[in-house]
């Protein structure tokens, strides 16, 4: 039973690695996804799924812009999974997660960005 629950959990998330968190109560588990910042990126990067047991050390060379990334660092705030206290800091958290995951960003690197954001070149909202 708790395995299909997961299943119908899971289901948006398909050919993603996501965490699930079980929570039991009075021995009834209820099931919440808790997706990482890599799991979001590359959800956002609209690509087809693929099997995980054909297909092997994939490249995301995919681009997305600076509002998806900025939805991305809201819903990691909501979740309490940042560390900085501003959005500006979680914004540079996940383009720290789009260089490692491979990805572009508005057609330029994650870097640049960054660096864009502390030279006060792309505003990005207080909340």
């Amino acid at each position: 039973k708790v395995g299909e629950d997961i299943a119908k959990a899971t289901k948006d998330w398909k050919g993603l690695r996501v965490t699930v968190q079980l929570t039991v109560q009075n021995r009834q588990a209820t099931v919440s996804v808790v997706p990482s910042a890599s799991t979001l990126v590359i959800k956002a990067l609209k690509e087809p799924v693929r099997d995980k047991k054909k297909e092997k050390n994939i490249v995301h060379n995919g681009n997305i812009s600076i509002d998806d990334v900025i939805s991305v660092a809201k819903i990691m705030r909501e979740a309490n999974k940042s560390f900085a206290r501003e959005l500006k800091g979680t914004v540079k958290e996940i383009l720290g997660t789009c260089f490692s995951v491979g990805c572009t960003v508005d057609g330029e690197s994650p870097v640049d960005i960054q660096q864009k954001i502390d030279e006060g070149e792309i505003e990005i909202p207080e909340n």
